[in-house]
């Protein structure tokens, strides 16, 4: 039986599910009102063995006709988003007031498209836009018999098309690429490379087949935005209904949830789980992607982190296709404040003042207006929410830092930058029954509501610090630490058949002020489930990009737990043990270094 999210989380997760809805928007610069009509269409679509309806506007701009063709972009929602709110519809009238002919539409199970939920499975969703850009090459009209013989195209049927969009809409564009070749250019924005990874992480390199540490927040709440849909959206389309014990999603999606929330990982359900999570997920399918794609990723996310665009970044760039890449300072955890106010924001719409907003419009002349002249930017490029003038916040680089830097974990609790400085020295803690170490709550970031600072209650953490640093330190990418933890407990539990029975622990690096004050750097937290207590492990934490300035120290965490996330089955004591020869190590990729 599944087990209920407890009382005291249920309120947030609901909270949750309302904030979630928040779309991404895209206001466009203000110009003639005639520069662009829309008309409202339907299409009926097969997806996944099934016909439903989906629902679109074409955007067309003035002066486009069949003799001046012009090039399309496409685009749907964010989760629980649709066609008609801020998120798309002005998408489609920024780029039909810059020349773009734009067909958004809600996305499957969302606003007045028909189907389930299938969280962007390219044999569904990826089908469901595949046929879509089959109306913008001329291969099928809509509905009440609209062509839309006006769109650029490479051969007959082969429109001229991109896409864009974030989140929901950034995954959707790879599941689209992986079954319809025709697409020319992918904007993905804050989307996720394994869903397994995102929803339930495990960080300890190589542990693909051990199921992570739930990410209750997040996931309820867009588990509840899926099954609420009757609540924004009366009078659904009969194809959206599955069933009383699984309403809009399609059936293993739900049966995903439950056994996440159940809190038990029996070897059958696991792989069940880490299957169907991976099935719709740019992982499993990127190598049939082609198109030349920008991926933007964001810094401020707890919900898909740096490492998911890196993830999807390595893949396109080993097998060929043509992948360039931008971390942003804002993410599904806010962002959009303070020093990155020159940021790429969708709500102004500044495509042609910021930098991320002339990448994008630059990748979109180069790939969709055949202008090979465009300058389409470094490999990478990192914004550095240190620097004010946002005409130098984004430094570049022609490829991703690898670990430079290494500092050893000493049994004094310190973190030293040379193995013989290692003290010898054990050192404990152990979890409590309820979570004691707090880095989030999820909703506070999405909609800009304060959050309590993160914490760790004595006892049930242990830490090393380093020395104060005699001159800035730039860390860009993600950290290891190799670790080797004693744990009696776990060590006779963890292989019981039921993965749940492993220990969980949690990484996390702060910086700290000379005058003591912590920062748990972007509220970042890597959640292990050690695969096994009598190796040695390493951990991949969240990628950053951080400063730690002259005079701060470095201090590297691990947590019995995490409020934000379901936690170890039972006490768990833990004792790490650190020596000259045998000791932790974290590894820093450092900029410039």
């Amino acid at each position: 039986m599944s087990r209920r999210v407890p009382r005291s989380r249920a309120p947030l997760a609901l909270a949750l599910g309302a904030a979630l809805a928040v779309p991404l928007t895209l206001t466009p610069p203000a110009t003639a009102a005639d520069s662009y009509t829309v008309t409202p269409l339907k299409f009926t679509v097969r997806a996944g063995g099934r016909p439903c309806t989906v629902d679109a506007d074409l955007y067309r701009p003035a002066g486009v006709d069949r003799d001046h063709r012009a090039p399309a972009v496409l685009g749907t929602n964010g989760f629980g988003g649709s066609k008609s709110d801020g998120s798309t519809d002005t998408i489609g009238k920024a780029f039909a007031q810059r020349g773009y002919v734009s067909l958004i539409y809600s996305g499957l199970g969302f606003g007045r498209s028909g189907c389930l939920i299938s969280l962007d499975d390219p044999d569904i969703d990826g089908a469901a836009a595949s046929q879509l850009v089959d109306f913008l090459g001329g291969k099928r009209a809509a509905d009440d018999g609209t062509t839309a013989d006006f769109v650029a195209l490479d051969r007959p049927g082969d429109p001229r098309v991109g896409m864009i969009g974030g989140s929901y809409g950034g995954a959707v564009q790879l599941a689209t690429a992986a079954v319809d070749h025709r697409l020319d250019a992918l904007v993905p924005m804050i989307t996720w490379n394994d869903l397994a990874y995102a929803l339930d992480p495990n960080n300890a390199t190589g542990s693909t087949e051990v199921p992570g540490v739930f990410k209750w927040q997040w996931t309820n709440g867009f588990y509840l935005i899926g099954e609420g849909q009757p609540l924004l959206q009366p009078s659904l389309d009969p194809s959206r209904i599955n069933s009383l014990s699984c309403l809009h999603f399609v059936t293993k999606a739900c049966r995903t949830i439950h056994t996440l929330n159940s809190g038990s990982y029996p070897a059958g359900r696991t792989a069940e789980l880490l299957a169907f999570a991976r099935s719709v997920s740019p992982a499993s399918y990127l190598h049939r992607v082609k198109t030349p794609t920008l991926l933007v990723q964001g810094q401020a996310d707890t919900l898909f982190n740096l490492n998911e665009a890196t993830a999807t970044y390595r893949t396109l760039s080993a097998q060929g296709t043509p992948v360039k890449m931008i971390w942003q300072s804002w993410g599904h955890s806010g962002g959009l404040t303070g020093p990155a106010a020159g940021e790429l924001d969708l709500s102004k719409g500044n495509l042609e003042t910021s930098y991320v907003g002339r990448r994008v419009l630059a990748w979109f002349d180069r790939h969709l207006r055949g202008r090979t002249q465009a300058d389409t930017g470094p490999a990478f490029a990192y914004h550095r929410d240190w620097i004010t003038d946002p005409d130098r916040a984004y430094a570049t680089a022609g490829h991703l830092p690898a670990p430079s830097r290494t500092l050893y974990l000493s049994g004094d609790g310190k973190l030293v930058d040379n193995r013989n400085k290692v003290a010898r020295g054990s050192r404990s803690y152990a979890n409590g029954l309820l979570p004691t170490s707090h880095s989030e709550s999820s909703l506070a970031g999405l909609i800009g509501l304060p959050d309590t600072p993160p914490h760790d209650t004595k006892g049930t953490y242990l830490d090393w610090t380093s020395a104060p640093l005699s001159r800035s330190l730039d860390v860009v990418g993600a950290p290891r630490a190799t670790l080797k933890v004693h744990s009696p407990k776990a060590e006779r539990t963890q292989n019981s058949g039921d993965a749940a029975d492993k220990l969980v622990l949690f990484a996390k690096l702060y910086d700290v002020a000379p005058d003591g004050t912590r920062t748990l750097v972007r509220r970042l937290v890597a959640p292990v489930r050690v695969p096994d207590v009598t190796k040695s492990f390493t951990v991949t934490l969240p990628g950053i990009v951080h400063r730690y300035e002259k005079g701060h120290r470095l201090r590297f965490v691990i947590a019995a737990s995490d409020d934000a996330y379901f936690g170890n089955r039972g006490i768990k004591p833990v004792t790490v043990v650190s020596g000259p020869r045998n000791t932790g190590e974290l590894r820093l990729p450092v900029a410039g270094s």
